[in-house]
């Protein structure tokens, strides 16, 4: 059993609900005997306090934030303040400053829950996406020229080194194993655009290729972005674990998202395997739902299972794997959305319960 300190965020709109169920779960896991000792603090960093006080965070709260062993964060997007600024600056930069550079997103589908792909079931959709999370065209290098005028010209460069690269490539070749020491093909798969991003790609792919001379053991295969999206759609049982860039896989976890049944169940990591990682749902901050016990946590239930798994505590994750799996396969729930949950009766909190009590 370890003890941790766990920073939380809850963020704006329906994220402090949906953390509160997820920290509910998480309390009610460790409890059990053998469970990790879990002690959580929060903090108020969100649209409504920017709009009180012109500040999203400072260097002093990063460098707080960066002495736990964990973050978990609710959502970040609040409609009173302009896109960008609460993105950029809470969740890139802790992402950038905190050097959680690989980003973890797996896309499992569970029993009970709806797929929008036709005959395919929990045994076909069941891989993991590393996608590169500190590079490419997120640094913010390039800019605007003659601003306002018809020759207004505006670029944004994907940025990569070879450190960056291989240190993804490293974490993706790894987990591969993993997962093929569990009984997975153990197959990763590059996804870029070499044919057309021939500097990036190309750089992308050498390193894939030389690495994967220490992974004898890893079938390494290679799909461009606009055929991984075709196959995932039409054949995701291709699939075990899949490594791309910080843009590419910002756009294909969503079509993961999506496969599983939706984002009411989509968790991820944001990780620095040596030092503090972020786990949030990959949901946005629905405000349209705030306040009205409707929205689903099953995704920030997750996010706390992943996190304990990133932890080492492997068996509590577990447990609140097991509890999820077991709700979904009662089919309590119609699907994963919003006016499902408040079709079921159970609201945000009775779901929470229901997991709570089952682990």
């Amino acid at each position: 059993m370890g003890s941790y300190r766990i920073a939380v965020i809850g963020g704006d709109g329906t994220g402090p609900e949906v953390v509160r169920e997820s920290l509910k779960v998480l309390r009610a896991a460790a409890s059990v005997t053998g469970g990790p000792d879990l002690t959580f603090n929060e903090y108020d960093f969100s649209g409504a306090r920017y709009r009180r006080t012109g500040e999203i965070i400072s260097d002093a709260a990063i460098k707080e934030l960066g002495e736990y062993d964990a973050i978990l964060l609710g959502a970040v997007g609040d409609p009173q303040v302009p896109p960008g600024i609460l993105e950029k600056g809470l969740l890139l930069r802790l992402r950038f400053e905190l050097d959680q550079y690989i980003n973890l997103r797996p896309v499992r589908l569970y029993e009970g829950v709806p797929c929008p792909l036709a005959d395919k079931k929990p045994k076909d959709v069941d891989f993991v996406i590393v996608r590169e999370n500190t590079g490419g065209i997120y640094t913010g290098h390039g800019g605007t020229t003659r601003k306002g005028t018809p020759e207004e010209i505006a670029t944004q460069v994907m940025v990569y080194d070879r450190r960056t690269v291989d240190r993804c490539l490293e974490y993706a070749f790894d987990t591969t194993m993993g997962r093929r020491d569990r009984g997975k093909p153990g197959k990763l798969t590059l996804v870029h655009k070499t044919n057309v991003l021939t500097n990036c790609g190309d750089l992308w792919f050498r390193a894939f290729e030389e690495m994967g001379r220490r992974y004898p053991d890893v079938q390494r295969d290679y799909n461009h972005v606009d055929a991984c999206c075709m196959w995932m759609v039409k054949n995701p049982e291709f699939y075990d674990v899949v490594v791309t860039e910080n843009m590419f896989g910002d756009i294909i976890t969503d079509l993961g998202a999506i496969i599983q049944g939706g984002m009411g169940i989509a968790a991820g990591g944001n990780i620095n395997p040596q030092g503090t990682s972020m786990f949030e749902p990959i949901g946005g901050s629905a405000p349209k739902y705030t306040g009205r016990n409707v929205i689903n946590p099953l995704a920030a239930i997750e996010a706390g299972s992943m996190m304990l798994s990133h932890l080492g505590e492997h068996q509590t994750a577990r447990r609140i794997e097991a509890s999820v799996s077991r709700f979904l396969a009662s089919r309590r729930l119609k699907d994963l959305s919003a006016g499902a949950v408040e079709e079921s009766g159970l609201g945000t909190t009775g779901i929470g319960d229901a997991i709570a009590q089952g682990v």
